[in-house]
C-alpha cells in the first residue's frame, strides 16, 4: 500500500486537492483559518501535512486581493507540515458580474450569471503552494478566453438559437474558475503546471449549457498542446486539477476527458485509494481510482480530479490520500472536503542541492 509522508529525495510530489473551503462571504474564509477552530480547516491542514507535496493546486480556496486567506492557510500547515515559500493564485472567474443573463433564467445578478458561478468575486478560486519558484513574468492565464473562440465549441442552442442569447455567448468566458499555465522552477529544470478547476457538468437544463461547458473547459488542454493558442509546451508539463467528471460512471459529456486521457503526450498514473475499498453498487469503472464521495442525494464516489504528467517523466508513484476507515488521518480526510487529495511522484533528472 503507498502511503503518504514526503516524496523521495530524487523525486518531485505534485498533487491537486478540492478542499470545498469556499465560504458564504468574502473574508470569512480567513476570518475561519486565523480563529483555529474550525473543524474542516484543520482537517485540510492534516492532510496537506500527511502527504507533504512538494507542490500543491488548491481548489474551493476563496480569492482575495492580497491573497490573505491563503497565506493564513499555509502559515497554518507550515505549523506542523511542510512550508510553501512560493503562493500563486490569480482572481478566478467564479463571482465575477457580467451585468446579463447568462443562465437563461430571466434574472439578473445571480451567481449563475457571473462568468463563472459564485456568490460574489473570488468564490471558490484556486492557489498554488510550492516549495519551489514561479516564474511569473512567464505565466500564461487562458481564464479570459472566450468560449466561442475555441475551436469546435459545443455553444448551447435552444430551438435553433444561442442560449441563453447572442449577447451573453459574445461575453461569456470558457473558464468556470480558471485555466493557468504556471511555470514552476523545481530540481530537474522548468515545469509547466497546467491548472484548472472545471464547471459541474448539472445544474442547467435540456440545453446542457454546463455540460457543454465542461467538455470543452477540458479539451482546451488539447488544444493547448496543438498550439492553438500559441507554442504548445516547450518543457516537461503536468495537466492537474479538477475535470469534474469521471471517465466512465456518472453524468457528463465524456468525450473530453477520455479523449485526454488517452492523449500520447499525457501519461495517466492511474493513482489509487488504498484498500479495502468498500463496494460500490452501480458503477463501472474501478472504485479504487475514486476521487471524491459526494454525500446523498449526489451522486457518490467517482473520479473527477487529476494529477496528469506529460509523457516524457518517469512516474514513481501516485495514490489518492483516502486511509481507510480505523486508520490514521481518515477521520481528517473525511472531516476536511468530499474530495480527496491526490498526489503524483516524478522523478527529478538530478538530486535536489
Amino acid at each position: 500500500m503507498l502511503v503518504a509522508g514526503g516524496a523521495p529525495a530524487d523525486t518531485l510530489r505534485i498533487a491537486t486537492f478540492n478542499t470545498g473551503l469556499e465560504r458564504d462571504g468574502p473574508g470569512l474564509l480567513l476570518r475561519d483559518i486565523l480563529a483555529g477552530k474550525d473543524p474542516q480547516v484543520a482537517g485540510v491542514v492534516q492532510v496537506i501535512a500527511q502527504v507533504m507535496p512538494d507542490i500543491l493546486l488548491l481548489q474551493g480556496v476563496d480569492h482575495d486581493h492580497d491573497l490573505h486567506a491563503v497565506r493564513a492557510l499555509r502559515d497554518a500547515i507550515a505549523r506542523t507540515g511542510p512550508h510553501y515559500p512560493h503562493i500563486f493564485a490569480l482572481p478566478p472567474n467564479s463571482g465575477q458580474p457580467t451585468g446579463l443573463d447568462l443562465n437563461g433564467d430571466g434574472r439578473l445578478g445571480g451567481g449563475g450569471d457571473a462568468q463563472g458561478y459564485g456568490a460574489f468575486s473570488g468564490q471558490g478560486g484556486m492557489a498554488i503552494l510550492s516549495r519551489y519558484p514561479v516564474d511569473r513574468a512567464a505565466v500564461r492565464d487562458l481564464s479570459g478566453l472566450l468560449w466561442q473562440d475555441v475551436p469546435g465549441a459545443l455553444l448551447p442552442m435552444m430551438d435553433g438559437k444561442a442560449f441563453p442569447s447572442e449577447e451573453a455567448q459574445a461575453i461569456q468566458r470558457l473558464s468556470s474558475v480558471g485555466h493557468w499555465i504556471v511555470p514552476v522552477q523545481a530540481p530537474g529544470g522548468c515545469i509547466g503546471l497546467m491548472a484548472f478547476h472545471a464547471a459541474p457538468h448539472v445544474f442547467d437544463g435540456p440545453e446542457d449549457r454546463n455540460g457543454r461547458r465542461n467538455h470543452d473547459e477540458i479539451r482546451l488542454w488539447q488544444h493547448v498542446l496543438d498550439g492553438a493558442f500559441g507554442p504548445g509546451p516547450r518543457a516537461r508539463f503536468v495537466i492537474l486539477g479538477g475535470a469534474t467528471v469521471d471517465p466512465v460512471d456518472g453524468g457528463g459529456r465524456k468525450g473530453a476527458i477520455r479523449a485526454l486521457l488517452a492523449d500520447p503526450r499525457v501519461r495517466d498514473p492511474r493513482p489509487m485509494r488504498p484498500g479495502p475499498v468498500p463496494p460500490v453498487a452501480g458503477p463501472k469503472g474501478d472504485p479504487r481510482l475514486h476521487t471524491v464521495d459526494w454525500p446523498a442525494p449526489g451522486p457518490g464516489p467517482l473520479r473527477v480530479d487529476y494529477v496528469l504528467p506529460s509523457a516524457d517523466w518517469t512516474v514513481r508513484a501516485a495514490a489518492v490520500h483516502w486511509p481507510p476507515k480505523g486508520t490514521p488521518g481518515h477521520e481528517a480526510a473525511t472531516r476536511a472536503s468530499a474530495h480527496r487529495l491526490v498526489w503524483v511522484d516524478l522523478e527529478t533528472d538530478r538530486r535536489e542541492p
